[in-house]
């Protein structure tokens, strides 16, 4: 049994446990009838309702809560009158009492009165009437105009003047006070711009600062500087191309520091500009006196395919001072606008058969050759061709042509339908032709004190044609090719027994057998270009040995033993070396020739294939002395100059613009080699 259990229904639990499980008794047991259950009430009489005492007032509402509450009720008491007699307090302050004396801004007028226009770079006065409509005084008052971006102060106009201040004192209750702003404006003719005012002033008994403004719009009638530009509208892609930017003063007071700035387009490509620009597409103008205007000549070559269209941006204006570099105010600006469209006469030039930049030598003669083709669908009518050539100046005299003239008063060629025979006359669609002429380059006596020396080609051609409409226009082409002339490089050899600067040694005529000792003297000079990398090369022949000496030791020569190749690495060749009184570039070695006895009778070389190269810094092609126009292959450079032998009156020399002397007491006779 379990704790809590009745022993009695224990009891009956085990019985009727007993009576389930027994053979005997289980027989016994039958089932009885269910009893059907039936819902049932209770009656719940008032004797469970009872009454019970009231609480104490103290547990209801604390007596703390109670004080509280009367507390706060005065707190909000106090605060309401409080509110109400500041607000009443403040309300006679500002309508009756001491704070109708405090001044608004919006009681300060600040009246502005000036011309409807404004003449850019003209004095302009503005009107200026402060009134004090407030009932006290305004103190210290101080009036700051600040101007817009590039105004000039009237009495200093090279500078810019951004803020003027005047001091005007105080200003009584209903009082005014009257002044002139004098200032010279800049901006583009119907631009508008705000000058802008403020009136700093203090209160009585207030150590603050009070700030009242007005602001006063300005239009621009006139810009003070105008543009024009000069030049064509269409041009040949990758020709040149050439216009001049007018800038003229319309003010009628000088502009100090006038800044003219150009914005190249894309394809643009500067070659010059006359004057020179002061910082890069920028050029400082100066002072323009009123009707002043200055100039700008700009050349460069436009590139583009046909039916573009190319824009030059163009703008005027100044500096913050006088040498600025930066525009800071635009006063006008200009668009520039250039078509690229097919040449009408296709135009190219050959020189000695050259159509790209070519070099030539001085003296060499040039041939050139010019080709026209007509890219109309109609016939080009009077055409002109013309040729000028600039640069170093040539020889009229040389110049020669079958069909043109030569003007030797700005040197140039000129081919029209009379030179030509009538063959300018007409050019039908898809017609070409060719003309030609040749003439002398300067010799290098006449490039004397000229550096980089250089032609330069520049073909014009003019021609009309007839539109659909029937009216004609003009037409016209360029073309241009350059001509560089190298250096007067040259070279001598010679040799030396009897002015030996070794002292020589052995029989005079050589004998076969025994060693006759020489001197080889190389002689280097050069005009107008500095020659870089410059060598000489030459070879010993077997029977001529080095005897370990050469002069200056400051020259860097060397000898191969086995191949017997004399190398003299000479560097750097400056300009005019053994011209105009300058010493030229000269090195010695010392050699011994022995005479083999096949060799009786003749006069036998001393030193072979002698050759000197370079580079020409001016022309920028490889050169060599004799033959500019070869490349640098050893054959090319081995003809400079011929060998050094035994007769020793010749001399070997590139040109025969040197003059070099023989050995001193040497003769003919002499150079035949001898038997023992």
């Amino acid at each position: 049994m379990g704790p809590g259990e009745n022993p009695e229904d224990s009891q009956k639990i085990d019985r009727l446990r007993q009576a389930m499980y027994s053979r005997r008794l289980s027989e016994q047991l039958t089932a009885r009838d269910r009893r059907n259950l039936e819902p049932s009430q209770h009656v719940v009489g008032d004797d469970f309702v009872h009454s019970s005492d009231p609480l104490p007032q103290s547990m209801v509402a604390p007596r703390g809560i109670g004080i509280a509450r009367k507390a706060l009720w005065w707190v909000l008491a106090i605060a309401i009158l409080f509110f109400i007699a500041a607000l009443g307090f403040f309300g006679y302050y500002f309508i009756f009492g001491g704070g109708t004396l405090a001044s608004s801004p919006q009681n300060i007028d600040i009246a502005v009165s000036g011309p409807p226009e404004v003449q850019s770079g003209g004095i302009t006065e503005l009107q200026v009437i402060v009134t004090n409509r407030n009932n006290v005084p305004l103190s210290l008052s101080t009036l700051i105009v600040n101007f817009p971006q590039g105004t000039r102060s009237a009495a200093n106009l090279s500078q810019d003047e951004p803020t003027l201040t005047q001091d005007l004192g105080t200003i009584a209750p209903g009082a005014s006070v009257q002044g002139e702003i004098p200032a010279v404006f800049s901006g583009v003719a119907g631009q508008q711009s705000d000058v802008k005012f403020q009136l700093q002033y203090h209160l009585p008994g207030s150590n603050g600062v009070f700030i009242a403004s007005s602001d006063y719009a300005i239009k621009f009638g006139t810009s003070p500087l105008s543009i024009s530009v000069d030049g064509n509208s269409q041009t040949v892609s990758g020709q040149p191309i050439q216009f001049t930017v007018n800038v003229a003063s319309n003010a009628t007071q000088p502009i100090q520091g006038a800044l003219l700035s150009i914005s190249y387009p894309f394809g643009f490509s500067l070659t010059s500009a006359t004057p020179p620009s002061s910082a890069p597409g920028v050029w400082n103008l100066g002072t323009l006196s009123p009707g002043q205007s200055k100039s700008v000549t700009v050349q460069g070559t436009l590139t583009g395919s046909p039916g573009d269209t190319r824009t030059f941006n163009i703008v005027t204006g100044t500096g913050s001072t006088s040498a600025a570099t930066n525009l800071s105010t635009t006063l006008s600006s200009e668009s520039y606008a250039m078509n690229i469209t097919s040449s009408f006469l296709g135009l190219s030039i050959s020189v000695n058969g050259a159509s790209s930049t070519t070099t030539v030598a001085p003296g060499d003669s040039v041939s050139v050759s010019i080709n026209y083709t007509n890219n109309l669908p109609t016939a080009i009518q009077n055409a002109i061709i013309v040729a000028k050539l600039s640069g170093v100046q040539i020889d009229g005299s040389t110049v020669r042509s079958s069909n043109g003239f030569y003007r030797s008063s700005d040197a140039s060629m000129y081919w029209d339908q009379s030179t030509t025979n009538g063959l300018l006359t007409s050019i039908p669609a898809g017609g070409s032709g060719t003309l030609k002429f040749t003439f002398t380059a300067p010799t290098s006596a006449m490039l004397t004190n000229t550096t980089n020396p250089h032609l330069v080609i520049s073909l014009s051609a003019a021609g009309q044609r007839t539109d659909q409409t029937g009216a004609v226009k003009n037409l016209q082409g360029t073309a241009q090719q350059t001509i560089g002339i190298t250096s007067g490089l040259e070279l001598a050899a010679q040799g030396l027994y009897y002015a030996d600067p070794f002292g020589s040694t052995g029989p005079m005529p050589p004998k076969a057998g025994s060693e006759t000792t020489y001197a080889i003297v190389f002689t280097v000079t050069n005009t107008t270009d500095q020659i870089k990398n410059a060598k000489l090369t030459a070879y010993l022949p077997p029977y001529v040995r080095w005897l370990g000496t050469y002069s200056p030791a400051s020259e860097n020569i060397s000898v191969d033993p086995v191949s017997g190749e004399v190398t003299w690495n000479l560097g750097t060749i400056a300009p005019n070396s053994g011209v105009n009184g300058n010493q030229p570039r000269q090195a010695a070695i010392a050699i011994g020739f022995t005479p083999s006895t096949s060799q009786i009778g003749s006069q036998p070389a001393l030193l072979q294939h002698i050759a000197l190269s370079g580079l020409d810094t001016g022309a920028t092609t490889p050169v060599s002395a004799g033959n500019p126009f070869a490349a640098t292959s050893s054959s090319a450079v081995n003809l400079s100059v011929s060998d050094v032998t035994t007769n020793l009156s010749q001399v070997s020399e590139s040109s025969s613009g040197m003059n070099i002397g023989t050995d001193p007491g040497f003769t003919p006779t002499s150079a035949t080699v001898v038997s023992q």
